[in-house]
């Protein structure tokens, strides 16, 4: 519960003992499990003005849930592909691009990383909605809040790039265990959750293509970003967990159209 305590402190605005904060070796295992109680937490305004397929504003609901998680986040993991996106966007030597990374403004490369992303999320999780029901809509935001946190733990197997202070963070979330046990047991949610919401075998097969997909275009973006740095950082990560979470939306749109 410590090291659970420590990742919501650090990643949501979710109020803990503030003994529990410190981060420690392990922590970031629980990633996953703070994207699944975030996902849960960002779905209620959504209910606010939707209650299922055309029953409502789906693109309102899809636009509270993106703003929801932004707000539950305090926005950490956007300025992270913002500053990931500056640093790239330059094309300059790994270190002049950390530098640029650790600038407290947001460049062109930044912002229209922010509004593309933030576009596609809320797009696409109106499309899907559009045509869910409650109960699936709420399996829709869980697979996709849970995923980019999953694929962080992919690339916590990589080195840090120089200056990063991820230290203790990334402690022992580089093992094989660590990194494929939820990946796995993902999978596994992803269909057994697109089924028991009423799904189809069809909707349980894009379901898992979801996940699928997201994590490999997360592994790619740590790939380019690792090279380019000479590692990863923490807005790597926040990079991921953005990616990840569109990838995964985007793919379920496409269930829904196609199914």
């Amino acid at each position: 519960m410590t090291g659970l305590l420590a990742a919501l402190g650090m990643f949501s605005v979710l109020p803990v003992p503030a003994s529990a904060r410190m981060p420690g070796p392990g922590v970031l295992r629980w990633l996953p499990v703070v994207g699944a109680l975030l996902g849960a937490l960002s779905f209620l305004p959504a209910l606010a003005v939707w209650r299922g397929g055309e029953q409502g504003a789906p693109l309102l609901a899809a636009a509270l849930v993106v703003g929801a998680l932004a707000l539950l986040t305090r926005g950490l993991h956007l300025d992270g592909a913002a500053d990931l996106a500056d640093g790239l966007g330059s094309g300059r030597p790994a270190e002049q691009a950390l530098a640029i990374m650790r600038r407290p403004d947001v460049g062109a490369f930044g912002v229209a990383a922010l509004v593309c992303g933030l576009l596609v999320q809320v797009t696409a999780l109106a499309a899907v909605l559009g045509r869910s029901t409650v109960a699936e809509g709420l399996v829709v935001v869980l697979l996709a809040t849970t995923t980019g946190r999953v694929a962080v733990l992919q690339a916590a197997a990589r080195p840090a790039a120089l200056g990063s202070s991820l230290g203790a963070l990334v402690a022992g979330a580089g093992s094989p265990a660590t990194r494929w046990t939820p990946a796995l047991l993902l999978l596994v949610a992803a269909a057994g959750l697109r089924l028991l919401s009423g799904g189809s075998a069809a909707d349980a097969v894009w379901a898992l293509a979801a996940v699928v997909v997201a994590l490999v275009a997360a592994a790619a973006l740590t790939a380019h970003a690792a090279r380019r740095l000479g590692g990863v950082n923490g807005d790597v990560f926040g990079a991921v967990v953005e990616i990840g979470t569109a990838a995964t939306l985007v793919l379920l749109a496409a269930g829904a159209t196609w199914t």
